[in-house]
C-alpha cells in the first residue's frame, strides 16, 4: 500500500443545539478534501486532508491531518497536483478512503461525547409481531444450517 503513514493533526466539534432539543430528520453530510500535497523526495509525498462530518443546524465534527504517500510516480503526482488541484482517480480514491475509514472511528467518539448522532447509519432492527403479521409462533429450538 502507497499510504505509509497516517497522522492526526487537529479536532475541531461543536454542538449547535441544547442537550434534550429535538430535531427531526437530521441529516449527517461527509466530506473529505486534500487541503495540500508537498513532494518530500523522490519516492515520498505529504498529503494534507480535512475530513468534516456536518450535522444540519445540530453540529459539527472537523478533523485535519496529514498522511505520506509513496511510490514511483511521487513527482508525477505532485507536479500534476499543483497544476491541476486534484488528484488521478485511482490515488484519489485511496487516498479518501483511507482518510474516511480512520477518521469515521473518530468522529463516532466525538459525537458520542458531544451527544450527538453517530455520523455513520446505524441498522434499524425491525422484528415483526407474529400477532400483527397473522402469523403462529414457530415451536421449537434454534435452527442450524
Amino acid at each position: 500500500m502507497p499510504i505509509a503513514n497516517f497522522e492526526l493533526k487537529s479536532i475541531d466539534a461543536e454542538r449547535f443545539t441544547e442537550r434534550g432539543a429535538t430535531i427531526k430528520n437530521i441529516r449527517v453530510d461527509h466530506n473529505s478534501s486534500v487541503t495540500r500535497m508537498t513532494q518530500v523526495d523522490k519516492d515520498n509525498c505529504i498529503i494534507g486532508f480535512r475530513f468534516t462530518a456536518n450535522y444540519k443546524g445540530m453540529g459539527r465534527i472537523e478533523i485535519e491531518g496529514q498522511l505520506v504517500y509513496q511510490g514511483d510516480n511521487v513527482s508525477n503526482l505532485a507536479s500534476y497536483w499543483s497544476k491541476e488541484n486534484q488528484m488521478p482517480s485511482n490515488i484519489a480514491n485511496e487516498v479518501h478512503s483511507t482518510v474516511i475509514s480512520n477518521c469515521i472511528p473518530e468522529a463516532v467518539f466525538i459525537a458520542r461525547d458531544l451527544q450527538l448522532p453517530p455520523p455513520i447509519p446505524l441498522p434499524k432492527v425491525n422484528i415483526p409481531d407474529p400477532k400483527a403479521t397473522g402469523k403462529k409462533k414457530r415451536k421449537g429450538g434454534m435452527e442450524v444450517a
